[in-house]
Protein backbone atom coordinates (compact mmCIF):
# COMPACT_ATOMS: atom_id res chain seq x y z
CA UNK A 1 0.00 0.00 0.00
CA UNK A 2 1.03 3.56 -0.87
CA UNK A 3 2.12 5.86 2.44
CA UNK A 4 -0.53 7.87 1.64
CA UNK A 5 -2.99 5.34 2.31
CA UNK A 6 -5.04 7.32 5.21
CA UNK A 7 -7.31 5.56 7.84
CA UNK A 8 -10.58 7.10 8.15
CA UNK A 9 -9.92 6.54 12.30
CA UNK A 10 -7.97 9.30 12.87
CA UNK A 11 -4.32 8.73 13.94
CA UNK A 12 -1.49 11.47 15.19
CA UNK A 13 1.33 11.50 12.55
CA UNK A 14 3.69 10.79 15.55
CA UNK A 15 1.41 8.02 16.82
CA UNK A 16 3.19 4.10 15.80
CA UNK A 17 0.21 3.15 14.68
CA UNK A 18 -0.88 4.38 12.07
CA UNK A 19 -2.95 2.09 8.64
CA UNK A 20 1.00 1.41 7.09
CA UNK A 21 1.61 -0.42 10.21
CA UNK A 22 -1.64 -2.24 11.40
CA UNK A 23 0.35 -4.44 14.02
CA UNK A 24 -1.25 -7.52 15.73
CA UNK A 25 -1.92 -8.23 19.77
CA UNK A 26 -4.22 -10.72 22.05
CA UNK A 27 -6.26 -8.39 23.56
CA UNK A 28 -9.61 -8.85 25.90
CA UNK A 29 -12.23 -6.52 27.15
CA UNK A 30 -11.05 -4.80 30.87
CA UNK A 31 -13.50 -6.27 33.64
CA UNK A 32 -15.89 -3.44 35.15
CA UNK A 33 -13.90 -3.29 38.59
CA UNK A 34 -10.42 -3.98 37.54
CA UNK A 35 -7.89 -2.85 34.65
CA UNK A 36 -7.78 -7.06 34.21
CA UNK A 37 -8.43 -8.66 31.42
CA UNK A 38 -11.16 -11.57 30.84
CA UNK A 39 -8.74 -14.12 29.57
CA UNK A 40 -11.43 -16.54 28.67
CA UNK A 41 -11.97 -13.14 25.98
CA UNK A 42 -8.39 -13.29 24.47
CA UNK A 43 -8.60 -13.11 20.86
CA UNK A 44 -6.68 -11.18 18.19
CA UNK A 45 -6.54 -7.18 17.27
CA UNK A 46 -4.68 -4.70 15.52
CA UNK A 47 -3.71 -1.42 16.82
CA UNK A 48 -4.50 1.28 14.67
CA UNK A 49 -3.84 5.06 16.38
CA UNK A 50 -5.68 4.77 20.17
CA UNK A 51 -7.72 2.20 19.09
CA UNK A 52 -8.11 -1.66 18.67
CA UNK A 53 -9.86 -3.42 15.92
CA UNK A 54 -11.29 -6.96 17.20
CA UNK A 55 -10.53 -9.12 13.99
CA UNK A 56 -12.68 -11.81 15.15
CA UNK A 57 -15.46 -9.53 14.40
CA UNK A 58 -14.03 -8.36 11.23
CA UNK A 59 -13.64 -12.23 10.54
CA UNK A 60 -17.58 -13.58 11.08
CA UNK A 61 -18.44 -10.11 8.91
CA UNK A 62 -16.39 -11.81 5.71
CA UNK A 63 -14.08 -9.09 5.37
CA UNK A 64 -11.41 -11.72 4.09
CA UNK A 65 -13.12 -13.10 1.68
CA UNK A 66 -12.28 -17.17 2.87
CA UNK A 67 -8.84 -16.25 1.64
CA UNK A 68 -7.96 -18.82 5.12
CA UNK A 69 -10.04 -19.95 7.89
CA UNK A 70 -10.17 -16.28 9.24
CA UNK A 71 -12.31 -16.75 12.26
CA UNK A 72 -10.55 -19.67 13.77
CA UNK A 73 -7.20 -17.73 13.56
CA UNK A 74 -8.33 -14.59 15.21
CA UNK A 75 -10.90 -15.91 17.33
CA UNK A 76 -7.51 -17.56 19.50
CA UNK A 77 -6.23 -16.38 22.14
CA UNK A 78 -2.86 -16.39 20.82
CA UNK A 79 -1.41 -15.30 16.98
CA UNK A 80 0.08 -18.73 16.76
CA UNK A 81 -2.63 -20.22 14.78
CA UNK A 82 -2.52 -17.04 12.52
CA UNK A 83 1.20 -17.26 12.02
CA UNK A 84 1.41 -20.70 11.47
CA UNK A 85 -0.99 -20.01 7.98
CA UNK A 86 2.49 -18.60 6.50
CA UNK A 87 2.98 -15.47 3.95
CA UNK A 88 0.04 -16.03 1.70
CA UNK A 89 -2.91 -15.75 4.57
CA UNK A 90 -0.07 -12.98 5.95
CA UNK A 91 -0.71 -10.65 2.67
CA UNK A 92 -4.46 -11.66 2.02
CA UNK A 93 -5.47 -9.88 5.93
CA UNK A 94 -2.98 -7.23 5.56
CA UNK A 95 -4.31 -6.49 2.27
CA UNK A 96 -8.04 -6.80 3.27
CA UNK A 97 -7.33 -4.87 6.35
CA UNK A 98 -6.12 -1.81 4.67
CA UNK A 99 -8.82 -1.98 1.98
CA UNK A 100 -11.38 -2.31 4.97
CA UNK A 101 -10.32 0.65 6.99
CA UNK A 102 -9.01 2.95 4.75
CA UNK A 103 -10.99 6.44 4.28
CA UNK A 104 -12.04 5.51 0.79
CA UNK A 105 -12.66 2.79 -1.58
CA UNK A 106 -14.87 -0.15 -2.49
CA UNK A 107 -13.85 -2.42 0.36
CA UNK A 108 -14.25 0.49 2.83
CA UNK A 109 -16.25 -0.22 6.44
CA UNK A 110 -16.06 4.18 6.79
CA UNK A 111 -19.85 4.03 6.44
CA UNK A 112 -20.63 0.65 7.96
CA UNK A 113 -21.49 2.10 11.61
CA UNK A 114 -23.17 -1.00 13.32
CA UNK A 115 -19.92 -2.67 12.50
CA UNK A 116 -17.35 -0.43 13.64
CA UNK A 117 -19.26 -0.29 16.91
CA UNK A 118 -18.53 -3.97 17.28
CA UNK A 119 -14.87 -4.01 15.96
CA UNK A 120 -13.41 -1.01 17.21
CA UNK A 121 -12.56 -0.49 20.95
CA UNK A 122 -10.27 2.33 22.51
CA UNK A 123 -7.00 0.72 23.69
CA UNK A 124 -7.55 1.88 27.16
CA UNK A 125 -10.57 -0.23 27.47
CA UNK A 126 -8.58 -3.65 26.76
CA UNK A 127 -6.62 -5.59 28.54
CA UNK A 128 -3.24 -6.73 26.64
CA UNK A 129 -1.44 -10.47 27.10
CA UNK A 130 1.35 -11.38 25.78
CA UNK A 131 1.04 -12.37 22.04
CA UNK A 132 2.12 -15.62 21.32
CA UNK A 133 2.64 -18.97 22.88
CA UNK A 134 6.22 -18.80 23.18
CA UNK A 135 7.74 -22.25 22.95
CA UNK A 136 11.45 -21.34 22.73
CA UNK A 137 13.41 -18.67 22.87
CA UNK A 138 16.77 -17.84 21.13
CA UNK A 139 18.91 -14.86 21.59
CA UNK A 140 21.29 -13.79 18.91
CA UNK A 141 24.37 -11.57 19.69
CA UNK A 142 24.58 -9.79 16.25
CA UNK A 143 25.28 -6.54 16.69
CA UNK A 144 29.59 -5.65 16.37
CA UNK A 145 29.57 -2.36 18.62
CA UNK A 146 27.80 -4.28 21.56
CA UNK A 147 29.84 -7.70 20.85
CA UNK A 148 32.94 -5.74 20.99
CA UNK A 149 32.26 -3.74 23.98
CA UNK A 150 30.80 -7.34 25.69
CA UNK A 151 34.49 -9.07 24.61
CA UNK A 152 36.12 -6.06 26.26
CA UNK A 153 34.63 -6.72 29.47
CA UNK A 154 35.51 -9.69 29.48
CA UNK A 155 38.20 -10.43 27.58
CA UNK A 156 39.95 -7.27 26.86
CA UNK A 157 40.23 -5.31 23.68
CA UNK A 158 43.10 -7.39 22.73
CA UNK A 159 40.56 -10.45 21.86
CA UNK A 160 36.89 -8.24 22.35
CA UNK A 161 35.93 -10.41 19.33
CA UNK A 162 36.28 -14.51 19.03
CA UNK A 163 37.14 -15.81 15.68
CA UNK A 164 34.13 -17.06 15.53
CA UNK A 165 31.97 -14.04 15.64
CA UNK A 166 32.09 -12.79 11.87
CA UNK A 167 31.80 -16.27 10.48
CA UNK A 168 28.31 -17.31 12.29
CA UNK A 169 25.32 -15.42 14.06
CA UNK A 170 26.55 -16.57 17.57
CA UNK A 171 23.69 -16.89 19.91
CA UNK A 172 22.44 -18.57 23.15
CA UNK A 173 19.22 -20.86 23.87
CA UNK A 174 17.44 -18.44 26.46
CA UNK A 175 14.31 -19.20 28.88
CA UNK A 176 10.35 -19.06 27.58
CA UNK A 177 9.00 -19.29 30.37
CA UNK A 178 10.07 -16.25 31.50
CA UNK A 179 9.08 -13.75 28.67
CA UNK A 180 6.84 -11.18 29.94
CA UNK A 181 4.53 -8.86 28.47
CA UNK A 182 5.62 -5.33 28.67
CA UNK A 183 4.71 -3.21 32.15
CA UNK A 184 5.40 -6.32 34.34
CA UNK A 185 7.59 -6.03 37.14
CA UNK A 186 11.08 -7.38 36.88
CA UNK A 187 12.19 -8.66 40.02
CA UNK A 188 16.33 -8.57 41.10
CA UNK A 189 17.65 -11.69 40.73
CA UNK A 190 19.90 -13.60 43.61
CA UNK A 191 22.32 -15.14 41.97
CA UNK A 192 26.85 -16.37 42.58
CA UNK A 193 28.96 -13.64 42.00
CA UNK A 194 32.74 -13.48 42.53
CA UNK A 195 33.53 -12.04 45.61
CA UNK A 196 36.47 -10.54 44.31
CA UNK A 197 36.25 -9.70 40.43
CA UNK A 198 39.52 -9.28 39.60
CA UNK A 199 40.57 -12.51 41.89
CA UNK A 200 37.96 -15.42 40.14
CA UNK A 201 40.19 -18.07 43.25
CA UNK A 202 38.37 -16.08 46.45
CA UNK A 203 35.35 -18.01 45.33
CA UNK A 204 31.83 -16.91 44.44
CA UNK A 205 28.81 -15.05 47.13
CA UNK A 206 25.26 -15.34 46.84
CA UNK A 207 23.15 -12.75 46.76
CA UNK A 208 21.37 -10.11 45.01
CA UNK A 209 22.51 -8.70 41.38
CA UNK A 210 24.33 -5.57 42.26
CA UNK A 211 24.87 -5.17 38.39
CA UNK A 212 21.81 -5.53 37.43
CA UNK A 213 21.26 -4.41 33.40
CA UNK A 214 18.92 -3.67 30.39
CA UNK A 215 19.58 -4.73 26.74
CA UNK A 216 18.12 -3.12 23.69
CA UNK A 217 17.21 -5.34 21.50
CA UNK A 218 14.52 -6.04 18.38
CA UNK A 219 13.18 -9.60 18.49
CA UNK A 220 11.06 -11.50 15.57
CA UNK A 221 8.58 -14.39 15.82
CA UNK A 222 8.62 -17.31 13.55
CA UNK A 223 5.58 -17.94 11.63
CA UNK A 224 5.58 -21.02 9.87
CA UNK A 225 7.83 -23.71 11.25
CA UNK A 226 9.94 -26.53 9.98
CA UNK A 227 10.59 -30.39 10.49
CA UNK A 228 13.20 -31.74 12.15
CA UNK A 229 15.96 -32.31 10.21
CA UNK A 230 14.48 -29.41 7.57
CA UNK A 231 17.09 -26.65 6.77
CA UNK A 232 16.35 -23.28 5.40
CA UNK A 233 17.65 -21.58 2.51
CA UNK A 234 18.45 -17.81 2.92
CA UNK A 235 15.34 -16.95 1.21
CA UNK A 236 13.52 -19.46 2.79
CA UNK A 237 14.26 -18.04 5.81
CA UNK A 238 12.49 -14.61 5.56
CA UNK A 239 9.34 -16.29 4.40
CA UNK A 240 9.46 -17.96 8.47
CA UNK A 241 9.51 -14.60 10.19
CA UNK A 242 6.02 -13.37 10.75
CA UNK A 243 7.00 -9.84 12.42
CA UNK A 244 8.69 -7.53 15.14
CA UNK A 245 8.67 -6.84 18.94
CA UNK A 246 11.21 -4.70 20.78
CA UNK A 247 12.85 -7.06 23.49
CA UNK A 248 14.47 -5.95 26.99
CA UNK A 249 16.70 -9.01 27.89
CA UNK A 250 17.60 -8.19 31.54
CA UNK A 251 20.58 -8.88 32.87
CA UNK A 252 22.75 -9.55 35.78
CA UNK A 253 26.26 -8.61 34.70
CA UNK A 254 28.18 -9.61 37.64
CA UNK A 255 26.48 -12.88 38.25
CA UNK A 256 27.13 -13.56 33.89
CA UNK A 257 30.40 -12.95 34.50
CA UNK A 258 30.80 -15.25 37.21
CA UNK A 259 28.79 -17.97 35.55
CA UNK A 260 29.22 -17.24 31.54
CA UNK A 261 32.22 -19.90 31.22
CA UNK A 262 31.93 -22.27 29.89
CA UNK A 263 28.69 -22.66 28.63
CA UNK A 264 27.36 -19.22 28.22
CA UNK A 265 24.76 -17.12 30.56
CA UNK A 266 22.31 -18.86 32.58
CA UNK A 267 20.75 -17.26 35.82
CA UNK A 268 21.96 -13.82 34.81
CA UNK A 269 19.75 -13.86 31.45
CA UNK A 270 17.27 -16.48 32.80
CA UNK A 271 15.17 -14.02 35.54
CA UNK A 272 12.96 -12.01 32.77
CA UNK A 273 13.10 -10.87 29.50
CA UNK A 274 10.51 -8.44 28.09
CA UNK A 275 8.75 -7.42 24.87
CA UNK A 276 6.37 -4.39 23.59
CA UNK A 277 2.74 -6.37 23.11
CA UNK A 278 2.62 -5.53 19.13
CA UNK A 279 3.82 -7.21 16.45
CA UNK A 280 4.76 -5.23 13.71
CA UNK A 281 4.36 -7.22 10.73
CA UNK A 282 7.95 -7.32 8.12
CA UNK A 283 5.33 -5.90 5.38
CA UNK A 284 5.02 -2.58 7.79
CA UNK A 285 9.04 -2.36 7.95
CA UNK A 286 9.68 -3.26 4.08
CA UNK A 287 9.52 0.25 3.07
CA UNK A 288 12.36 1.05 5.79
CA UNK A 289 15.12 -1.40 4.12
CA UNK A 290 18.27 0.04 4.59
CA UNK A 291 22.26 -0.87 4.08
CA UNK A 292 23.53 -1.99 7.74
CA UNK A 293 25.56 0.72 9.26
CA UNK A 294 28.58 -1.11 8.48
CA UNK A 295 28.67 -0.92 5.08
CA UNK A 296 26.48 -3.18 2.63
CA UNK A 297 29.39 -6.03 2.46
CA UNK A 298 30.02 -8.43 5.02
CA UNK A 299 34.32 -8.59 5.74
CA UNK A 300 34.94 -11.54 5.76
CA UNK A 301 32.06 -12.87 3.32
CA UNK A 302 30.45 -15.52 4.98
CA UNK A 303 30.18 -18.93 4.14
CA UNK A 304 28.01 -19.66 0.89
CA UNK A 305 25.00 -20.87 3.17
CA UNK A 306 24.67 -17.72 4.74
CA UNK A 307 24.92 -15.61 1.90
CA UNK A 308 22.31 -12.74 1.87
CA UNK A 309 22.17 -10.85 -1.66
CA UNK A 310 19.85 -8.73 0.22
CA UNK A 311 22.29 -8.01 3.51
CA UNK A 312 20.97 -4.71 5.23
CA UNK A 313 18.32 -4.18 8.19
CA UNK A 314 16.08 -1.41 8.49
CA UNK A 315 16.38 2.37 9.31
CA UNK A 316 14.51 2.01 12.65
CA UNK A 317 15.38 4.38 15.63
CA UNK A 318 15.46 2.51 18.95
CA UNK A 319 15.71 4.90 22.40
CA UNK A 320 16.38 3.69 26.04
CA UNK A 321 14.66 6.06 28.64
CA UNK A 322 15.08 5.45 32.11
CA UNK A 323 12.84 6.92 34.92
CA UNK A 324 13.97 6.43 38.75
CA UNK A 325 11.85 5.85 41.49
CA UNK A 326 10.38 8.99 42.73
CA UNK A 327 11.91 11.26 39.81
CA UNK A 328 9.13 12.86 38.26
CA UNK A 329 7.97 12.20 34.58
CA UNK A 330 8.93 11.81 31.77
CA UNK A 331 11.12 9.18 31.57
CA UNK A 332 14.78 10.44 30.23
CA UNK A 333 15.91 9.22 27.36
CA UNK A 334 19.83 8.44 27.80
CA UNK A 335 20.66 5.81 24.32
CA UNK A 336 19.56 5.94 20.86
CA UNK A 337 20.84 3.31 18.92
CA UNK A 338 18.81 2.14 15.14
CA UNK A 339 18.32 -1.28 13.71
CA UNK A 340 20.92 -0.65 11.24
CA UNK A 341 23.60 -1.57 13.49
CA UNK A 342 22.84 -5.09 13.25
CA UNK A 343 25.76 -6.94 11.84
CA UNK A 344 23.82 -10.45 11.06
CA UNK A 345 20.14 -10.07 8.97
CA UNK A 346 17.23 -12.40 10.65
CA UNK A 347 17.03 -14.65 7.15
CA UNK A 348 21.01 -15.27 8.23
CA UNK A 349 19.92 -15.67 12.05
CA UNK A 350 17.31 -18.44 10.98
CA UNK A 351 18.80 -19.56 8.13
CA UNK A 352 22.11 -20.25 10.42
CA UNK A 353 19.67 -21.82 13.28
CA UNK A 354 18.20 -24.57 11.00
CA UNK A 355 21.65 -25.32 9.58
CA UNK A 356 22.11 -27.88 11.59
CA UNK A 357 18.50 -29.79 11.59
CA UNK A 358 16.73 -27.86 14.55
CA UNK A 359 13.18 -27.57 13.77
CA UNK A 360 11.30 -24.50 14.12
CA UNK A 361 7.74 -24.05 15.55
CA UNK A 362 5.19 -21.04 15.19
CA UNK A 363 5.42 -18.67 18.42
CA UNK A 364 9.37 -19.32 18.63
CA UNK A 365 11.12 -15.91 19.85
CA UNK A 366 14.25 -14.70 18.02
CA UNK A 367 16.12 -12.09 19.85
CA UNK A 368 18.83 -9.54 17.78
CA UNK A 369 21.23 -9.56 20.66
CA UNK A 370 21.89 -6.04 21.90
CA UNK A 371 21.73 -3.35 19.27
CA UNK A 372 24.62 -0.79 19.96
CA UNK A 373 25.58 1.79 17.68
CA UNK A 374 29.24 3.45 16.81
CA UNK A 375 27.83 6.78 17.31
CA UNK A 376 24.44 8.68 18.59
CA UNK A 377 23.21 9.68 21.88
CA UNK A 378 26.04 8.62 24.24
CA UNK A 379 28.74 8.28 22.11
CA UNK A 380 29.15 5.23 21.47
CA UNK A 381 25.10 4.74 21.75
CA UNK A 382 25.03 1.49 24.37
CA UNK A 383 22.41 -0.92 23.66
CA UNK A 384 23.13 -1.19 27.73
CA UNK A 385 23.16 0.74 30.91
CA UNK A 386 26.81 -0.51 31.90
CA UNK A 387 29.92 -1.60 30.92
CA UNK A 388 29.24 -4.47 28.47
CA UNK A 389 27.30 -2.11 26.83
CA UNK A 390 30.12 0.04 26.03
CA UNK A 391 28.44 3.72 27.02
CA UNK A 392 27.27 3.34 30.16
CA UNK A 393 23.98 4.50 29.13
CA UNK A 394 22.06 4.50 32.14
CA UNK A 395 24.10 7.08 33.71
CA UNK A 396 22.65 9.72 32.48
CA UNK A 397 19.35 9.47 33.74
CA UNK A 398 19.41 9.30 37.26
CA UNK A 399 17.64 12.57 38.57
CA UNK A 400 19.15 13.64 41.81
CA UNK A 401 20.08 9.71 42.75
CA UNK A 402 23.69 10.45 41.06
CA UNK A 403 26.20 8.65 38.31
CA UNK A 404 25.72 5.46 38.23
CA UNK A 405 26.12 2.71 35.03
CA UNK A 406 23.79 0.16 36.76
CA UNK A 407 20.06 0.05 37.65
CA UNK A 408 18.67 0.66 41.17
CA UNK A 409 15.59 -0.78 42.53
CA UNK A 410 12.66 1.47 41.83
CA UNK A 411 13.82 2.22 38.09
CA UNK A 412 11.59 2.11 35.52
CA UNK A 413 13.24 1.33 31.53
CA UNK A 414 11.30 1.96 28.60
CA UNK A 415 12.26 0.61 25.27
CA UNK A 416 10.87 3.01 22.21
CA UNK A 417 11.45 2.11 18.26
CA UNK A 418 10.22 3.56 15.22
CA UNK A 419 10.64 4.03 11.45
CA UNK A 420 9.83 7.70 10.24
CA UNK A 421 7.69 7.66 6.91
CA UNK A 422 6.49 10.73 5.13
CA UNK A 423 3.74 12.09 7.65
CA UNK A 424 3.67 8.74 9.73
CA UNK A 425 5.50 6.51 11.61
CA UNK A 426 5.75 2.41 11.90
CA UNK A 427 6.33 1.87 15.74
CA UNK A 428 6.74 -0.66 18.32
CA UNK A 429 5.10 1.06 21.31
CA UNK A 430 6.71 1.23 24.69
CA UNK A 431 8.26 -1.86 26.30
CA UNK A 432 8.23 -0.62 29.90
CA UNK A 433 9.83 -3.02 33.42
CA UNK A 434 10.51 -1.59 36.69
CA UNK A 435 12.90 -2.76 39.32
CA UNK A 436 11.40 -4.59 41.92
CA UNK A 437 13.85 -5.22 44.92
CA UNK A 438 15.14 -8.76 45.09
CA UNK A 439 13.39 -11.47 47.12
CA UNK A 440 15.08 -12.14 50.93
CA UNK A 441 16.60 -15.15 50.61
CA UNK A 442 17.11 -15.90 54.83
CA UNK A 443 18.24 -19.44 54.39
CA UNK A 444 21.27 -18.11 52.31
CA UNK A 445 24.30 -15.42 53.43
CA UNK A 446 25.99 -13.58 51.68
CA UNK A 447 29.27 -15.66 51.90
CA UNK A 448 27.46 -18.51 50.89
CA UNK A 449 24.80 -21.80 51.65
CA UNK A 450 24.65 -22.08 55.40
Amino acid sequence: MPPQLRSFIEVDPESPFPIQNLPYGIFSPKSQSSDEGDNSQCRVGVALGTKVVDLAVLAEAGIFDGAFDAVAAFRSPTLNAFMSLGPAAWRAARAALQAALSADGPRSLAGNASLLRACVRERSDVALHLPADIGDYTDFFSCREHATACGTMFRGAANALNPNWLCLPVAYHGRASSVVLSGAAVRRPNGQRARDPKDPSQGPVFGPSTKLDYELEVAFFVGTGTEMGEVLSIEQARDHVFGCVLLNDWSARDVQTWEYVPLGPFLSKSFCSSISPWVVPMAALEPFAAPTSGGSVQDPPPLAYLHDARYGSYDCVLEVAIQPAGAPAPPVTVSRSNMACLHWTMAQQLAHHTSGGCPLRPGDLMGSGTISAATGLPAPAAGSGGGAGGGGGGRDAVGERGTRAFLLDGDTVVLRGYCQGDGYRVGFGDCVGTVLPALDRGEFESDGVQ
